[in-house]
This record gives C-alpha cells, sequence and structure tokens, in this order.
C-alpha cells in the first residue's frame, strides 16, 4: 500500500482483492498476502472515514465559533 494513497484508490484496491479473494483459486501463500493488503487497506479506509467524520462533527459557523454538526439543520 502506498503512503500517499487516496481513499478512492484504497477502496478500489480492497475491493480487487475482495473479488480475487471471492473466486478461490488464488495459491494459499498469495491468499495470505492478498488478505494481509486487504486488511491493511481497511485499517487505511477505516482511518479515513474516521478522519473525515471527526472533521463534519463540528463546523465553523459565520462568527468562526464552533458548533455541533447537525446533519437536520435547515431542513423542514
Amino acid at each position: 500500500m502506498k503512503k500517499e494513497q487516496s481513499f478512492a484508490q484504497a477502496m478500489s484496491e480492497l475491493e480487487e482483492i475482495v473479488r480475487k479473494l471471492e473466486q478461490g483459486d488464488v495459491p494459499l501463500e498469495e491468499a495470505i498476502d492478498l488478505y494481509k493488503n486487504g486488511m491493511e487497506l481497511s485499517h487505511f479506509c477505516h482511518e479515513k472515514l474516521q478522519n473525515a467524520e471527526k472533521q463534519l462533527i463540528s463546523i465553523v459557523n459565520d462568527q468562526g465559533e464552533k458548533q455541533p454538526f447537525e446533519p437536520t439543520n435547515g431542513e423542514e
């Protein structure tokens, strides 16, 4: 896995790994390597999502004050 990999690239690579493993015709040693790489990618994606969630939990209002993020604000 590349250090500067984007979330979309990691997800695409993870999907490819899952597809290969689901086919079931991968030699055991390769399957183990694919699984390990898949777990690293999964962890990377999970961290990216958690980071994005933390950024959305509080937003800055017009006065520069942080306020809780409420996705239903503005909806009637």
